[in-house]
């Protein structure tokens, strides 16, 4: 068995930054409303975003090994996205990691689990999206995988996908369809742009989104 696959095929990088500045929301709806991993998962502070290629780590329970190792292979750009296999509740991640993170210049972490050092963490003004903090250490006794298929909750993560997060949560972006997914963002923004030109102007939602045979079929009834 292969534990760690240190070659992964990553977008194009303006490709990538083409994202900047544009809603996890909004990525989401134009991706058909798919690769919206659990909202419990949460930026560590306002205002933190990631962007860029994952790079799948697989932890065993309270043990942050390979964690290391995906630290140690990323490259510039990249976002660390860990499963913990549903056990959160350790600091996997903490103020050194960041530190070596920064100095790579990745992306940010995504971790179905917790960290800690935090406030070290925001203060360096790297981007962890996590379930928490947890003061309580880990082991590094056992090998996971880095670079393999991953699920976090529904979704399916390749090494690779693109993942963008905000405040308003995270989407994976399968690598074949992120052109596609950018092009539909794009025509999204530029819709509601007209949309809230129109309702600036006094236009109802209700009528912006003709919503009045709706409320007729479903049998509203008003006085």
């Amino acid at each position: 068995m292969v534990h760690v696959i240190r070659q992964v095929a990553r977008p194009d990088r303006k490709l990538i930054e083409s994202f900047t500045g544009i809603g996890a929301a909004t990525v989401h709806e134009a991706s058909g409303r798919k690769g919206s991993l659990d909202p419990k998962i949460k930026p560590l502070r306002t205002g933190m975003r990631v962007l860029g290629p994952v790079i799948t780590v697989e932890c065993h329970p309270k043990d942050n090994l390979m964690l290391h190792k995906a630290l140690q292979i990323a490259e510039k750009g990249d976002v660390l996205v860990a499963s913990t296999q549903g056990f959160p509740d350790a600091g996997y991640w903490g103020g050194l990691m960041a530190v070596s993170a920064m100095s790579k210049q990745l992306g940010g972490l995504v971790i179905d689990g917790c960290v800690r050092d935090s406030a070290e963490i925001v203060e360096m003004g790297f981007s962890v999206f996590c379930r928490g903090t947890c003061m309580r250490g880990t082991a590094k006794d056992t090998l996971g995988r880095v670079n393999h298929p991953l699920v976090i909750g529904d979704v399916l993560i390749h090494p690779g996908d693109l993942i963008l997060g905000d405040e308003d949560g995270l989407v994976v972006v399968a690598r074949a369809e992120i052109e596609a997914v950018l092009r539909a963002s794009r025509e999204r923004v530029s819709k509601e742009e007209k949309k809230s030109a129109s309702l600036s102007q006094g236009v109802s939602s209700v009528e912006l989104n003709k919503l009045d045979e709706v409320f007729r079929s479903l049998g509203l009834v008003e006085e």
